[in-house]
């Protein structure tokens, strides 16, 4: 007689992406792609370009009086991009 292990479907996929050293680059892409939904479509409409380099995101913002606003809530802003894609991606933003 055979034993069935069976496993969520979502934690065989985690593996398989861990497996093929794929799933760093796609929680990042994530996290990205969750930018507007997280800092709202006004601040969003400001942002020219988007980029993580070492466990931190940069953005590149088209009016320099917004920079300091959003500076003093940086920590904010990775609590809830990482808590948005569920893990852990960022660690600091900077905002240019």
């Amino acid at each position: 007689m055979f034993r069935r292990r069976e496993q969520p479907i979502d934690q065989l996929v985690l593996r398989n992406l861990r497996a093929l050293g794929i799933e760093t680059p796609l929680l990042q892409k994530r996290l990205i792609d969750s930018w507007p939904t997280v800092a709202g479509q006004a601040i969003a409409r400001y942002t020219t370009s988007l980029h993580i380099q070492n466990q931190t995101l940069f953005v590149r913002l088209s009016v320099p009086a917004l920079r300091a606003d959003l500076n003093m809530q940086r920590q904010e802003f990775v609590r809830r991009l990482n808590q948005h894609v569920g893990a852990q991606v960022i660690a600091d933003i900077r905002f240019n």
